[in-house]
C-alpha cells in the first residue's frame, strides 16, 4: 500500500508561483506519478506526469512552459512547480501514483486547493 501526502497549495495572485509537493510512502520505482486538477463544474484532468524510472515528463497543453513536474528519488517526492499562474488554474490539485500503467492510477492524495485571483 502506498500513501501520498500533498502540501503546498494556497492562494496567489495571477502571475505568481506555487510549488506543490507529494511525498510517497512505499515503492515508486517503475511507477508513474501524475498531478491532476479538478475545478468546480469541470472534469478532472491530468496536468502533468513523470515516469520514475526514466524521468520522462508529459504536460497538458494549457500548462506547457509554465508548470514543471520533477522528482526527488531520495525523498520519494514529486513536485509541481507552477509559475505564471492564471485564474483558470484555480482548482483542487491531486497527486496520484500508478504502479505501471500510463492510463490508470492506483493511489491518490487527499487534494490541495490552489486559488489564483486576478
Amino acid at each position: 500500500q502506498v500513501q501520498l501526502v500533498e502540501s503546498g497549495g494556497g492562494s496567489v495572485q495571477a502571475g505568481g508561483s506555487l510549488r506543490l509537493s507529494c511525498a510517497a510512502s512505499g515503492r515508486t520505482w517503475n511507477s508513474v506519478s501524475g498531478w491532476f486538477r479538478q475545478a468546480p463544474g469541470k472534469e478532472r484532468e491530468l496536468v502533468a506526469r513523470i515516469i520514475w524510472s526514466s524521468g520522462v515528463t508529459t504536460y497538458v497543453d494549457s500548462v506547457k512552459g509554465r508548470f514543471t513536474i520533477s522528482k526527488d528519488n531520495a525523498e520519494n517526492t514529486v513536485y509541481l512547480q507552477m509559475n505564471s499562474l492564471k485564474s483558470e488554474d484555480t482548482a483542487v490539485y491531486y497527486c496520484a501514483l500508478s504502479l505501471g500503467s500510463l492510463q490508470s492510477y492506483d493511489f491518490w492524495g487527499q487534494g490541495t486547493q490552489v486559488t489564483v485571483s486576478s
